[in-house]
C-alpha cells in the first residue's frame, strides 16, 4: 500500500513528459513552418502545365524575407518584411490574395516595381516590348473540368528566363487589356493557363499584390495524384500518383 503514492506520482509524471513532447513538436512545427518551409497543394488549374490539380509541393518561406503572413493566421505584430527580398521575374511564388489574406493564390511573377504589363493579342508585352513565344504543339489539359486540347508554348521573359503556358486561343477575355504599371512596393502575377486564370490582369479579383501580402516561394513538388483513386480504394492509391513529378523542380 505504501508504494501507491510513488506509483500515483510515477504515472503523472509520465502524462506530463508526454504532453511536454507534444508542445515541444508543435512549436518545432510551428518554427518550421514559419522560417524555412510550408506545405501546399493545388486545387485548381489556373497554373497548368507547371502545376497540376492534386501536386503537393513545398514552399520556402526565407526566400523573400518575412512578413506577418508568414506565420500561422497572419497576426498584425508588425508590418513590412524583415530581411525582405524582392522576388525575380519568373518566380512561382504563394501570395495572400489583396482582398481577403485568408486565401492563399499560387502564380508566376510577371511583373516587378515600375514595369508596365498589357497582353495583346495572346501576346505578354512587357515594358512595351513583346515577349518571345514559341510554339511547342498541342497539349492535353485536365483540371477542373473535362479534358480539352490546347497549345503549348515557351515564353521568354525579359532577363533570360523560360517557362510553359498553356492558351487556348489569342482572344478569350484576358488576351487583351489595358496596360498596367505596377506600383512600388508591389508586384504583377500571371497563371501559365493564360485563358484560365483570375490574376492581376483582373483588379476586381487580384491586382497588384503588395509586396508584403507574398508568403514565399515554390521549389519543389513531393507528392502528386490525379484524382482517380477514392479515398476507400486502396488497391488503386498506387495507379493514382503522379511518379514522375514526385521530386520535381517547380520552374
Amino acid at each position: 500500500m505504501a508504494k501507491t503514492p510513488s506509483l500515483a506520482k510515477k504515472k503523472s509524471g509520465g502524462w506530463l513528459e508526454s504532453i511536454k513532447t507534444i508542445v515541444y513538436a508543435a512549436l518545432i512545427a510551428i518554427g518550421i513552418r514559419t522560417v524555412a518551409f510550408e506545405p501546399f497543394n493545388i486545387p485548381s488549374g489556373s497554373m497548368i502545365p507547371t502545376l497540376l490539380v492534386g501536386d503537393y509541393l513545398f514552399v520556402s518561406k526565407y526566400s523573400y524575407g518575412y512578413s506577418r503572413h508568414s506565420m500561422p493566421f497572419s497576426p498584425n505584430l508588425f508590418n513590412g518584411r524583415i530581411w525582405g527580398a524582392m522576388p525575380e521575374r519568373g518566380d512561382v511564388a504563394v501570395f495572400k490574395l489583396p482582398r481577403d489574406t485568408r486565401q492563399d493564390y499560387i502564380k508566376r511573377i510577371i511583373g516587378l516595381p515600375g514595369d508596365r504589363l498589357q497582353m495583346r493579342g495572346g501576346v505578354l508585352h512587357v515594358n512595351g516590348q513583346a515577349v518571345r513565344l514559341e510554339r511547342l504543339g498541342p497539349y492535353v489539359a485536365e483540371g477542373d473540368g473535362p479534358r480539352i486540347t490546347v497549345r503549348l508554348l515557351r515564353e521568354f521573359l525579359p532577363g533570360g528566363r523560360s517557362h510553359l503556358i498553356i492558351e487556348q486561343s489569342d482572344d478569350a477575355p484576358l488576351d487583351n487589356t489595358p496596360e498596367f504599371t505596377v506600383p512600388e512596393g508591389h508586384v504583377f502575377a500571371m497563371g501559365d493557363n493564360r485563358d484560365n486564370s483570375l490574376d492581376s490582369r483582373v483588379p476586381s479579383a487580384v491586382g497588384m499584390i503588395p509586396w508584403e501580402n507574398l508568403v514565399g516561394r515554390a521549389e519543389f513538388i513531393f507528392f502528386s495524384v490525379d484524382g482517380s483513386a477514392r479515398i476507400w480504394e486502396v488497391w488503386n492509391w498506387p495507379f493514382a500518383v503522379r511518379w514522375t513529378r514526385l521530386l520535381s523542380a517547380v520552374r
